[in-house]
């Protein structure tokens, strides 16, 4: 199978869930001899080149990081991919618009639809509504749409069918052990700490947390990973307003054996989010036998299972640390139902065959579509 995926800033992951799960799937395919393609975005080289990373041809393409550029770097991806034969896999809809380029040939295409991205609370109303409309614009022009959760799936039925859809969740490696040296820089010990994944943006909860952890000392630190920039956010600057001297900032951490030994150590996992499907972020803590403490919604239920500790609002999550955050046994339970949940469902290497079976099936079409007449017609009578 030739696979080719756009959507993302590229490889080795530097920025987000995606990036993360690009590497992982390109990665895994091309050990099962696949040949792939990843797109990257190059922020400072405007000439278009490309090189081979793990065995992974990549095609580096200009773009800045601003939402013009970036749509100006995604419509440069599907214009490239339009001269290589094999699958497309999409990874988002924000531009989607440009995939109808797909529809003027025998290309299949195959987008992950990822969350509810025109709900964020950060967008404009034209910035929702151009979201809304290439999430149309994604499930009518697309061959095939992946969503990594079942309630994504019902949502992306208002656009298209059923049988349309695939449900393929994120998957991680189980985590047994971590190094405790990565703590050192930060001051702090093996499970004497609490930690927060997630990009600072209010429908992930931050605040909320922020507040519930600070109303009264907890004699342990929060662990706050993510690029604050106070100077310039608001929404940055309450919460560090409103954090209490317990409350760590360290940044964004993108060493992943930095951030495997945070969620590894750490007493407790909180997340925050509210809008979207499955998140990389919530599976990585299940996978390393984090007690979850979570937002109760729709989707966080689904993900860290009904074992988990589920609040709405900062008063019944400082009700939550009151109770659950000093209580061992408590923990060693939330602890046990994380890794359970994990091996039920969020394993990596399922995941990564779901992914695998379904886009060598695509792969399938792609080719019988690209046979000739004639020679279609002698394949069948040879057989």
């Amino acid at each position: 199978m030739k696979l080719s995926i756009l959507g993302t800033r590229g490889i080795p992951a530097r920025h987000g869930g995606f990036e993360t799960f690009a590497e992982q799937l390109a990665v895994y395919l091309t050990e099962a001899g696949h040949e792939v393609t990843v797109y990257c975005q190059d922020e400072q080289n405007t000439t278009p080149h490309t090189d081979f990373w793990q065995g992974i041809r990549r095609v580096h393409l200009y773009g800045s990081t601003s939402p013009l550029g970036t749509m100006a770097f995604d419509w440069k991806c599907v214009w490239h991919s339009l001269r290589d034969k094999g699958v497309l896999l999409t990874l988002g809809y924000n531009t989607a618009i440009f995939s109808l380029l797909y529809r003027f040939g025998a290309y299949v295409n195959l987008m992950n639809m990822d969350g509810i991205e025109w709900k964020r609370q950060k967008w404009s109303f034209f910035q929702r509504l151009w979201l809304r409309f290439n999430e149309y614009a994604g499930a009518k022009l697309s061959r095939h749409l992946i969503a990594d959760h079942p309630e994504i799936a019902r949502h992306l039925e208002w656009a298209t069918t059923p049988d349309k859809i695939t449900v393929i969740p994120y998957g991680a490696e189980a985590v047994h052990e971590a190094d405790p040296a990565h703590l050192e820089p930060f001051g702090l010990t093996p499970g004497n700490y609490g930690l927060v994944i997630a990009r600072p943006e209010p429908e992930n909860s931050i605040l909320e947390i922020v507040q519930a952890y600070s109303a009264r000392p907890r004699g342990v630190p929060l662990v706050v990973l993510g690029k604050y920039r106070p100077e310039e956010n608001a929404y940055h600057r309450e919460v560090m307003k409103q954090a209490g001297d317990e409350v760590l900032f360290p940044g964004a951490i993108y060493d992943s054996s930095v951030v495997q030994a945070l969620r590894f150590f750490a007493r407790a996992y909180f997340h925050g989010h509210r809008v979207g499907g499955t998140n990389p972020s919530l599976v990585e803590a299940l996978a390393a036998g984090n007690p979850i403490i979570a937002h109760d919604n729709r989707f966080t239920r689904w993900v860290a299972g009904e074992h988990a500790c589920f609040f709405s609002g900062k008063d019944d999550l400082a009700l939550i640390l009151d109770s659950v955050f000093e209580d061992k046994a408590r923990l060693a339970t939330l602890a046990a139902a994380s890794r359970s949940r994990h091996a039920e469902a969020f394993t990596q290497e399922h995941i990564m065959r779901q992914y695998e079976t379904l886009l060598v099936r695509f792969s399938a079409r792609e080719v019988r579509g690209s046979v000739p007449a004639g020679e279609a017609t002698a394949m069948k009578k040879a057989g």
